[in-house]
């Protein structure tokens, strides 16, 4: 078994139910890269279209559940934050789909793993296809173990995100906005550690550590954050 099974088998071992029909969940972990070639393999597209309208229909139920009283321009604006690609892609990351998805070579050398819109899809496509499999209840379970955390952070107090206050630091400065870039990558591809430089004219550039780049970006931010107001 190579490190992609594991990772498929891992995978559906966390949504707690094998599938009856394995070639949906290889389909809905298939990029579209894999069939530019001459070969033509069935990709994810199709179920992250189905999977998008299920995810649309499991977020309005679980949130005229908790917010039975909320207006519908409210519920909405809760919908929207629940179902797109950002948030889609935060779950992607905490079910293993980046180790688990099936990628052209080129596509993986560009850095299509971590790229937010494709785990975003292929969150979706996933959802499609647990749909397709097992039907909306089985969706419905699957959701409501991987989007509750989702929906606590929507009702928690909003908290201004690292990168969007060293953004304004810099900003109310005159200064040209943070630059990031990516000096380190470890561990394996299922569990990758990456290094991110932050960089401010003017000051030393600041590193730290994330399990995506989005988090090493969100952590260099706040210790560059940290380091500006104790004036080092």
């Amino acid at each position: 078994m190579n490190r992609r099974q594991a990772a498929v088998a891992e995978l559906e071992t966390l949504i707690g139910r094998p599938f009856g029909d394995p070639a949906l969940l290889e389909q809905a972990l298939t990029h579209a890269s894999v069939g530019e070639g001459a070969v033509k393999v069935a990709h994810n597209e199709q179920l992250e279209f189905l999977g998008d309208r299920v995810l649309n229909l499991l977020a309005a139920e679980a949130l005229m559940r908790r917010h039975g009283e909320a207006r519908e321009g409210e519920l909405s604006r809760m919908v929207a934050a629940l179902v797109n690609y950002q948030t889609c892609a935060r779950v992607a990351r905490r079910i293993g789909l980046p180790a688990a998805m099936r990628l052209s070579a080129s596509a993986s050398k560009i850095g299509a793993r971590d790229n937010d819109s494709i785990l975003g899809d292929a969150a979706e496509a996933l959802i499609g296809a647990i749909y397709q499999d097992a039907g909306l209840d089985a969706a419905r379970e699957f959701f409501a173990r991987f989007w509750d955390e989702e929906i606590e952070r929507l009702d928690a107090p909003r908290v201004k995100d690292s990168k969007t206050a060293l953004q304004e630091w810099a900003q109310g400065r005159g200064l040209p906005l943070p630059a990031y870039r990516i000096v380190g990558r470890e561990g394996p591809d299922h569990a990758p550690d990456f290094t991110v430089e932050v960089a401010i004219e003017g000051f030393a550039p600041v590193s730290a550590r994330g399990r995506s780049k989005q988090e090493a970006e969100k952590s260099a931010a706040r210790l560059m954050l940290q380091q500006r107001e104790s004036g080092l």
